[in-house]
């Protein structure tokens, strides 16, 4: 008689599985790549200079504390990332990663980026950096995103505060014009991110997030993103009307914003209600991603090449 018994196969812990991908993957490296764009334009832009390797401390320091920032909205949002077909691979709700793992991951580089901004550069950029990665976590992802559709018009300064720790980090202060590009972003991010909202809104509504498709239909969306693009585009030529620009800039930021104006005027004709109908919602949302990398470039072209 055989009295041996078949073992069942041994459970590896998950965080035994992951690797340095898992982990990079938590820091959201696409989001962070435009936001560190902004922010080294912003300090291109600012008064002053700076040593080439502070500058990179710098800029290092803003993409760690997107980077937790992103984290530690992993950590929160694992379960809504798990319904979700957009997100449903990330480590969390993949089992590559366990939550702990990811709020220490988290809470240490942003503590680290903090600190060595203010020690490297000072404590007014590393003070709106802090604050930026507190307003990601708390107000938006914590406070906001599961409670009102307003999410993502008040969480957008999350994303604006960059520049202005790049502003701070060279100059110290925060000066009207590091305000004006932090407005910048800020009325950018809704059309940006509700042009997304309306061909994942099935998405949105499975994993109960009051995004505004869910909570107040498409064509209100659609009403929306045309009224912030219209409010967006004047404040984009206002650092030309003010003077702090000449008209490398300015021509520019008319030129994209006509350009914006028109793919979010075919956003609102459309009447589509399924995702294979947005061709105009996809057209303006991968559009809006070059609009702020070329306006920003722009900032920089003019006030390096112009006297």
């Amino acid at each position: 008689m055989n009295n041996s018994v078949t073992a069942e196969p041994a459970q590896v812990p998950s965080a035994l599985l992951a690797d340095w991908r898992d982990y990079f993957a938590l820091l959201k490296p696409r989001v962070m790549t435009l936001v560190i764009f902004t922010a080294a334009c912003a300090m291109v832009a600012a008064p002053g200079s700076l040593h080439p390797f502070l500058a990179f401390t710098g800029i290092l320091c803003i993409a760690v504390a997107a980077g937790a920032a992103g984290a530690l909205n992993q950590w929160y949002e694992a379960d809504i990332d798990a319904v979700m077909k957009r997100t449903a691979k990330r480590p969390l709700p993949a089992g590559k990663l366990e939550k702990p793992e990811a709020l220490a991951f988290g809470v240490i580089l942003g503590t680290g980026a903090v600190a060595v901004m203010g020690l490297a550069l000072n404590w007014v950029a590393a003070g709106w950096l802090a604050v930026s990665i507190l307003f990601y976590v708390v107000v938006y992802t914590v406070w906001l995103k599961r409670r009102t559709p307003q999410n993502i018009v008040i969480g957008g300064a999350a994303g604006a505060f960059p520049v202005i720790c790049g502003w701070a980090a060279v100059s110290g202060d925060t000066p009207l014009m590091a305000w004006i590009l932090f407005s910048i972003i800020f009325l950018w991010t809704p059309p940006h991110f509700w042009a997304l909202a309306l061909f994942m809104e099935a998405d949105y509504a499975k994993a109960g997030v009051p995004m505004l498709p869910v909570t107040h239909g498409l064509t209100e969306t659609r009403r929306q993103i045309l009224g912030y693009s219209a409010v967006l585009v004047p404040v984009t030529v206002t650092p030309t009307l003010l003077g702090f620009t000449d008209w490398v800039y300015g021509g520019t930021a008319i030129t994209l914003g006509a350009i914006f104006l028109g793919l979010a005027w075919n956003v609102y004709r459309n009447t589509a209600a399924t995702p294979d109908g947005m061709g105009p919602e996809k057209k303006l949302f991968k559009f809006s991603l070059l609009y702020l990398a070329c306006l920003f470039g722009a900032l920089v072209a003019d006030l390096l090449l112009l006297p």
